[in-house]
């Protein structure tokens, strides 16, 4: 008779401590580890991990599955990444608590921030709640390919207590206040992982107003933090343009203090005028004045990728290319391989909604053919602007050409944050600090224009072996950052670790053969909506709760997922 349900025979170890990798075998009895080392007894299912690497599930803790969680039961991009925890209600966007009148507002304020169309979030989301811990019962139901945490969003918070007062980013009452304190406590008492806020003027509703929560003033912030401290648990995930560093970053540190809980920050070269590293010094200098503050970072150049398929390339804004943007493909090719058609649309103006997006391409030097598989730190003679250069040709001719390659499914990449220096050198400084979390992978959102789930196989393939442009990272490091310390982040003591008494939450990872794929658009959103899909190959099998929910990269039945209630 087997002594236990799973057990993963003679792979390397690398256990999420940071130590030096190791062979073991892993046993797992119900959704725990039991046993790491060379287990003598048989289980009710083995797998042969020879030639393997066996890690923790990783955990991501910025993901904006809000809308996904409430239709869907599998949380892609994400589960092709080894991911098996996510933490949802970040940027101070989310869905709870709400008013019935308030749905529409709350979409808009989504589809702005995040990208995600409103016509999925209109068709998809059930609205089977108002309060927090209502919304929490209804997903506590739903069964997922990998657990799922929360955080209350401020900007849903303040439009339930302010109503329109709320969206207009009118000034909070003392009365105002005092109820945000309430339910702040009341959400984090019945399982929320944390706050977020946002405070940035990138983050703007689909009709263009600003975020609730912009110009949220001091005695708001702290009312909110009260209620953190009087549930005495939960954490606080914050954006910020911090115009003036000083004032904003004393407010930051205020709610810490007064809260007693952890905050992080988002922190990306190019996020603030100032600079990340004057940013960073102020996280740095609150770490060691005692308080919890992290910048939270990601492992290559935040980007949006362009072409035929996705919801933007250089030329969408011109006429005479949207005057066949809509057509099926194969007619849309046709119609714009005709040199008449190209020419007119290389002569025309970009239009006023994407001058900034098209300025940062600065004429083709900060584009690049993506590839495949991708390149997330291409150089700079390997640009647009400098093949055409190398060609004698006009920078947006060869785009324009390169775009109908593939047949129109060519990917073009501009780089928005972490490659002003056309490298990788402030991710690794970011990565390796000892106050930053891995995140900002945006798992959910911006489907048409970003995928940045898969910021977790980049994190390991480049930065653990295929990095030539600059220093590497050892692999124990980087399992770690992506695993123990983000579990450790959100307060989840439980997961992280390939150890005895902890949730088996595992990957089997062929890493010799670890690899993304290029993005691509799948049509499988509510309303038809179509959205960006990236996978990998290399990951042999993740398991969730002891359960095996991939193998090869391809779904299981088992849907082991759950609700996370609180810090664990």
């Amino acid at each position: 008779m087997a002594e236990y349900d799973l057990v993963i025979r003679g792979g390397t170890v690398i256990d999420g401590s940071g130590g030096e990798p190791f062979s073991a075998d892993v046993a797992v009895s119900g959704s725990t580890i039991v046993e790491v080392g060379s287990v003598t007894g048989s289980g009710h299912q083995e797998l042969d991990a020879a030639g393997a690497l066996v890690t923790p599930g990783f955990v991501d803790i910025h993901t904006h599955y809000d809308g996904q969680a409430t239709w869907a039961n599998r949380l892609s991009p994400s589960s092709h990444h080894g991911v098996t925890s996510v933490v949802v209600g970040n940027c101070g966007v989310g869905f709870a608590p709400v008013k019935p009148t308030d749905h529409e507002l709350l979409v808009e304020l989504m589809e702005g921030v995040e990208d995600i169309p409103g016509a999925v979030l209109q068709e998809g989301v059930p609205w089977a709640w108002e309060s927090f811990p209502e919304y929490l019962d209804y997903l506590a139901e739903r069964q997922f390919d990998m657990d799922v945490g929360t955080q209350l969003p401020h900007g849903a918070l303040r439009v339930y207590v302010m109503g329109q007062r709320g969206a207009d980013r009118e000034a909070a009452t003392a009365d105002d206040v005092a109820l945000m304190r309430r339910l702040t406590a009341e959400a984090i008492t019945a399982g929320a992982l944390g706050f977020s806020s946002s405070r940035t003027l990138n983050h703007r509703s689909s009709k263009g107003a600003p975020t609730p929560s912009l110009k949220a003033e001091l005695d708001e912030l702290l009312g909110i933090a009260d209620g953190m401290k009087s549930a005495g648990t939960g954490v606080m995930e914050m954006i910020s343009d911090f115009e003036d560093l000083d004032h904003e970053f004393s407010m930051l540190e205020q709610m810490v203090a007064a809260s007693g809980r952890p905050m992080s920050i988002s922190l990306a070269q190019g996020l603030s005028p100032h600079g990340w590293r004057k940013v960073l010094g102020r996280i740095e200098s609150a770490s060691a004045s005692g308080l919890v503050m992290r910048g939270q970072v990601a492992p290559r150049p935040i980007g949006i990728v362009l072409g035929l398929t996705t919801s933007l390339n250089p030329f969408t804004t011109r006429p005479s290319f949207h005057e066949v943007a809509g057509l099926p493909m194969a007619d849309r090719l046709a119609a714009l391989r005709d040199p008449e058609r190209k020419a007119r649309i290389l002569a025309e103006a970009v239009g006023a909604g994407f001058q900034r997006l098209f300025s940062m391409m600065r004429d083709g030097e900060k584009l690049w053919v993506l590839g495949d598989p991708p390149n997330y730190e291409p150089a700079p003679e390997d640009s647009v602007a400098a093949l055409a250069a190398r060609t004698g040709r006009d920078a947006w001719d060869l785009a324009y050409d390169l775009m109908l390659e593939n047949d129109g499914k060519q990917i073009l990449y501009t780089p928005f944050a972490n490659y002003a220096d056309d490298n990788l050198d402030c991710c690794r400084e970011m990565i390796l600090h000892p106050d930053t979390v891995m995140g900002l992978g945006d798992g959910g959102a911006h489907v048409g224009i970003i995928c940045d789930a898969s910021f977790v196989t980049t994190l390991l393939t480049h930065w653990g072996r295929d990095r030539t442009r600059g220093e590497r990272i050892a692999l124990p490091t980087l399992v770690k950052s992506q695993s123990r310390d983000t579990a450790l982040a959100v307060g989840l003591t439980d997961r992280g670790l390939v150890a005895p008494g902890k949730k088996a939450d595992l990957n089997l990872i062929d890493f010799d053969n670890l690899q993304l794929t290029t993005p691509e658009i799948v049509h499988d959103l509510p309303a038809g909506g179509a959205r960006l899909q990236q996978r990998a190959e290399g990951y042999l099998a993740t398991i969730v709760s002891g359960e095996v929910t991939y193998r090869n990269g391809e779904a299981t039945t088992a849907l082991p997922g759950r609700l996370i209630r609180g810090a664990q």
